[in-house]
């Protein structure tokens, strides 16, 4: 048993997998709140004994006893993580090590405490001879005692770490291959912050925390329509990005018409902007499909935007279609278990 465990800032995911012959088997799920339902959501209120609690209860909902688990899997995110394609001389590992840890300190808001690094030699670099690409991952020592802290105090003997940029694409890759020409965009859509990915057979990996989710959206809808947050949260939930439409619902045409700038727009440009840096110092433009994941993915009207506004393919991914002893009708918007699911296949041996 592998328990994929993606612990976020408004639900706690929960992926289990045995590995087959064939591949993976979907044994398990399951999803929980870290605040008290129907109320206004704050994050900066939610802390450590707020995950412990909510991740004590999906255990035991799910009937898994966190002191027996062998094969934990779980990740950080946000800005307090760096994940950057490096690229360097080639040089003895010991020596790569001290400069990816020099490396890494420009990459994340420094706390105090010394640098947690981890990396991968990709290869060497087509275009500069002598040097090599190395991905990077960076955080701080004190944001890892405190993911570790947490599941401690739940129970579990920590296991593997990741970070969710990398969770998602081995959650892809496992399912699908890169394409000859061209990269891929991920975009993970949380409840604070989104995580863009993209990546490529023959291009960089690149990565970006875009500080819009949810909360946002839901924080703009209140103040649109002047109703409290629970209400506004249920507007979305319903209506999707319709709930910003200022136009006369009786309109015949049935489009999805957003008179004014709103904040999907912004989060839209966010996106954009990210592409663009991407295609300026990669010299790559040709993206194939942006796949949408996350709870903010069940945003109706959303992926359709996006596609509109970006002309680009844009669709919602199933992390689970691939699984055995996974139906359709299972689990409800399967695309926010794209996380957990993707550490679950790490803790499987998986990894893109």
């Amino acid at each position: 048993m592998i328990l994929g465990l993606d612990i976020g800032r408004q639900y706690i995911k929960a992926v289990v997998l045995d590995k087959t012959k064939g591949g993976h088997k979907l044994v398990n799920h399951g999803l929980r709140l870290v605040p008290e339902p129907n109320q206004t959501y704050d994050p900066e209120k939610i802390s450590q004994p707020h995950w412990v609690m909510a991740v004590r209860e999906l255990m035991k909902e799910m009937k898994i006893n966190p002191k027996r688990v062998k094969h934990l899997v779980t990740s950080l995110n946000g800005s307090h993580v760096s994940v950057k394609q490096i690229t360097t001389l080639d040089m003895p590992i010991e020596e790569l090590h001290s400069s990816m840890t020099f490396e890494a300190r420009k990459h994340i808001p420094m706390d105090g405490s010394d640098a947690v690094i981890d990396f991968q030699i990709l290869g060497s670099n087509p275009k500069e001879v002598d040097k090599i690409d190395v991905a990077l991952v960076a955080c701080t020592k004190k944001t890892s005692s405190a993911h570790i802290e947490i599941l401690k105090e739940i129970g579990f003997k920590p296991g593997i770490i990741d970070v969710d940029p990398i969770a998602v694409m081995n959650s892809y890759s496992y399912a699908n291959d890169l394409p000859e020409d061209g990269a891929v965009v991920l975009l993970d859509i949380g409840t604070v912050s989104s995580a863009l990915t993209v990546w490529g057979r023959k291009d960089a990996f690149f990565t970006r925390d875009l500080p819009v989710g949810i909360h946002e959206f839901v924080k703009a809808l209140a103040t649109k329509l002047e109703k409290d947050y629970v209400s506004s949260n249920d507007e979305l939930l319903k209506e999707g990005v319709k709930s910003f439409n200022t136009e006369d619902a009786s309109d015949s045409t049935g489009r999805i018409g957003i008179a004014e700038r709103n904040v999907f727009d912004n989060f839209i440009e966010d996106i954009r902007r990210s592409l663009r840096y991407y295609a300026k110092t990669t010299n790559q433009s040709f993206f194939t499909h942006l796949y949408l994941t996350g709870g903010g993915s069940a945003t109706e009207g959303l992926a359709e935007l996006i596609q509109n506004k970006l002309s680009l393919e844009v669709s919602v991914y199933n992390p689970m279609k691939s699984f055995e002893g996974y139906s359709d009708d299972e689990i409800v918007n399967p695309a926010q278990y794209a996380v957990a699911a993707g550490l679950a296949l790490r803790g499987g041996g998986f990894d893109a």
